[in-house]
């Protein structure tokens, strides 16, 4: 079939927190042996995969089931993040020698690792009972209905990769500008280089970033999205607004609500929350008037420490833009399977994707939206992706809801830390902590703050962003440019 991209008008993408491909989506066609109703072969889960154990027995993978304690709360701890813990679930040492080869067998253990380092903190994370065991729990088609029953309507990823092998703001940074600029942690003060929100706006194309109730962190990371206008910016309810009259721009990037009580889906919150989210998202679009010209993706920045049974490909393309990674890694080496779902109208349903050109990683985003609008290139990681438009194959758009009459999940555990703000709440803290602006002396400065909880977090944000923008209007209508129009 042809590709049909050049019918696309509109791509929304949902990034949602730290899961791996197989705990979400690697018993999606186990009934029919790893094959889809189209005929695709799927690569997921036997039921037969395992690691070892500290006494080097095998922990074989398990189907969490509606009775256990807490379903959607599982694992029942926040697995190990970052370059030297995944490199351990990979390589079962966090310093693998060059060329060596990854095996997948060092999950358990590190869970057991992190599960130890949650027990001596002072504040605890972990639920009762949780044991290393928990990692190798696979979420099964009827607890997740909706992921599921879009991934099995519609198109899913079965070879998509967290662009690095590591943890969240370096994987979103990779999603908005196809690099981090060599770093690989979460602590990162800023970026410099340019995003796909400022070349949009070079083809003078609309784009929006929205927090789900709180403005976005994403508005802080780059210098062409800082100073972007503040029309580009709101809360979900605006990305439903438009959705509902037909306005939505070129591309739109979705967060979640990030902290405990959230529903971004990172382990070990409330996986049902995510899936109320995914379907609103998806029926905010497909109630709308751009439903038919429109791709939506939904996707998760990194695995966060939970198993996968495929070994990342070594042959990833450095972005080259000049920086060097840190521990010297080369960023040849793409991170974990994430969970990535293709929806539209033009997909055929039981599509199985995976690209004919390049691998599928975060860039495959920045490289559709280059074949869709002519936007120039980002980095060279970015050039060599795979793209999305080969997935767009029906001339007519379909009529069907592969999500009718499907109930979304409620959980009815609760996290022990709910007022408790994340670590993504950290980082958003910090970042909108740093916006100078002046006092009432003309100095500028730079907030010193550390909420106690998340609504604290929440309130702190809103203030200072607020604050933010009205300095930055002051700014431009001294320069006659004019103020910020609101989103909201």
């Amino acid at each position: 079939m042809a590709n049909q991209l050049g019918k696309i008008d509109h791509i929304v993408q949902l990034m949602l927190e730290n899961r791996s491909f197989d705990q979400m989506l690697g018993f999606l066609y186990e009934d029919s042996g790893n094959k889809s109703p189209a005929g695709h072969d799927f690569d997921g889960l036997t039921g037969n995969e395992w690691n070892p154990d500290d006494a080097g027995r095998q922990v074989k993978v398990y189907k969490i089931k509606s009775s256990d304690p807490h379903p959607y709360l599982m694992p029942g701890a926040d697995p190990g993040e970052g370059f030297q813990n995944t490199n351990y679930q990979l390589f079962s040492t966090d310093d693998p020698q060059p060329g060596a080869v990854a095996d997948n067998m060092g999950f358990v253990l590190n869970f057991k690792s992190a599960i130890a380092s949650d027990q001596a903190k002072h504040y605890k994370d972990s639920l009762p009972g949780t044991a290393m065991t928990q990692i190798m729990g696979m979420y099964t088609p009827d607890l997740l209905p909706v992921l599921t029953g879009l991934a099995k309507g519609f198109a899913v990823c079965d070879a998509w990769f967290a662009s690095a092998p590591t943890e969240t703001i370096p994987n979103r940074a990779f999603a908005a500008a196809g690099t981090s600029q060599g770093h690989l942690d979460d602590h990162v003060k800023v970026f410099t280089c340019p995003s796909i929100f400022g070349r949009l706006t070079d083809k003078k194309l609309d784009w929006a970033v929205y927090g789900y109730n709180r403005d976005p962190l994403t508005q802080h990371d780059f210098p062409d999205v800082s100073s972007a206008d503040e029309s580009h910016f709101g809360h979900f309810r605006d990305f439903q607004a438009r959705a509902a009259k037909g306005d939505l721009p070129a591309y739109t990037f979705l967060e979640p609500d990030f902290g405990a009580n959230g529903n971004s889906q990172h382990p070990n919150y409330d996986v049902a929350a995510g899936e109320q989210l995914i379907h609103d998202v998806y029926y905010a679009l497909r109630n709308g008037p751009n439903w038919g010209s429109t791709l939506l993706i939904v996707t998760y920045d990194e695995h966060g420490g939970n198993y996968d049974h495929v070994s990342p490909p070594t042959d990833a393309t450095p972005p080259d833009d000049g920086t060097v990674g840190e521990w010297g890694f080369d960023f040849t080496r793409f991170g974990v399977r994430v969970p990535t779902v293709l929806i539209s109208p033009l997909i055929a349903p039981g599509t199985v994707y995976r690209a004919t050109d390049g691998t599928l990683d975060h860039t495959s985003v920045l490289k559709t939206i280059q074949q869709r609008w002519g936007t120039a290139v980002l980095t060279k990681r970015d050039a060599a992706a795979g793209s999305l438009g080969d997935v767009l194959t029906l001339a007519e758009a379909r009529t069907d809801d592969p999500l009718g009459g499907v109930a979304v999940p409620v959980s009815k555990a609760t996290h022990p830390g709910l007022s408790k703000p994340s670590k993504i709440d950290a980082i958003h803290t910090s970042r909108v902590a740093r916006l100078p602006i002046r006092n009432e002396q003309g100095y500028y400065t730079e907030a010193v703050t550390q909420p106690g909880s998340s609504a604290e977090v929440g309130d702190f944000i809103r203030d200072r962003t607020a604050a933010w923008s009205q300095h930055v209007a002051r700014q431009r209508r001294r320069r006659g440019q004019g103020g910020p129009t609101s989103a909201s």
